[in-house]
């Protein structure tokens, strides 16, 4: 196969920089926001970087009127709390629908595909009435208890379980395990890579959730980072936008650090998923 020529290659790595320019452009310019003060924010004249710096002021701001920490407490304890539940109910559901032969198991495939294809949001009534008589609106319970199944970490890891030899299994039944043993001491370890592509999905997806927090959610001791935005703004920076960017750098800012550290292995479980169909 021939090689590209290098102006081949120079010019798609130009066009590529340029395309995530382009994506990358209002994070930049969220982060160089709160780095000014606001008679540049609201200056009459664009500046892309700030010509006197108020990140001191901002992030302080941002610290001390709100209980912004509060918020990302929160929003760790939601995201935690969830993604437990979902892989204590995805991993031998996938292992069933991956290994094991039932009765029903077409039917049931195809309702967790058919799960996929409903957003969360037309089911969103239902689940607010149902919490509502349960007694359980304005609580953790709202935020995590509705997620606690996924069928996406379902499909996904039910992908990864096909690509697992089935002899591995055969030589762990014959040295005496049950499946459920078999699920979380054979195919748990090696199912890290999926586990923590699929890790990092959950927690990005329920870490920016704003719907589901604003319907459930009357207490501001409770909200989570997006939700604390809102009431950041409302009723304490107003329009004051150098403090508001700061403290929305700092609810961003722990996403962007799971995915640095976790991007090879994201990547390698993303991969691995899509090997056997």
């Amino acid at each position: 196969m021939k090689r590209p020529s290098p102006s081949f290659r120079i010019l798609r790595h130009v066009v590529l920089m340029a395309v995530a320019l382009v994506f990358l452009m209002p994070f930049i310019w969220m982060v160089l926001t709160s780095l000014k003060p606001a008679d540049e924010i609201f200056g009459s004249e664009i500046h892309l970087f700030p010509t006197r710096f108020a990140a001191v002021e901002n992030y302080t701001l941002a610290l001390t009127k709100v209980p912004l920490l509060r918020y990302l407490w929160n929003g760790a304890l939601v995201c935690a709390g969830i993604l437990v539940l979902q892989i204590l109910v995805a991993l031998p559901a996938a292992y069933a629908f991956a290994k094991l032969s039932f009765r029903g198991k077409p039917w049931a495939w195809r309702l967790v595909m058919l799960a996929l294809m409903v957003p969360y949001q037309a089911t969103a009534i239902p689940l607010y009435v149902m919490l509502y008589h349960a007694g359980l609106l304005d609580t953790m319970g709202a935020l995590i208890l509705p997620f606690s199944v996924s069928a996406f970490g379902i499909f996904l890891m039910r992908q990864f379980f096909r690509t697992v030899p089935d002899d591995l299994i055969h030589a762990a039944r014959l040295d005496g395990m049950g499946e459920l043993e078999i699920v979380w001491r054979v195919m748990l370890p090696t199912a890290m890579p999926a586990l923590l592509a699929f890790s990092i999905f959950s927690v990005v997806w329920h870490w920016n959730d704003y719907f589901w927090p604003l319907l459930v959610i009357n207490s501001p001791h409770l909200a989570t980072p997006p939700l604390g935005t809102m009431f950041f703004r409302n009723e304490e920076a107003g329009s004051a936008f150098g403090p508001l960017m700061a403290g929305t750098v700092l609810i961003t800012a722990p996403l962007v650090l799971l995915f640095v550290v976790a991007q090879k292995r994201f990547i390698e479980g993303v991969t691995l998923t899509g090997v056997k169909g």
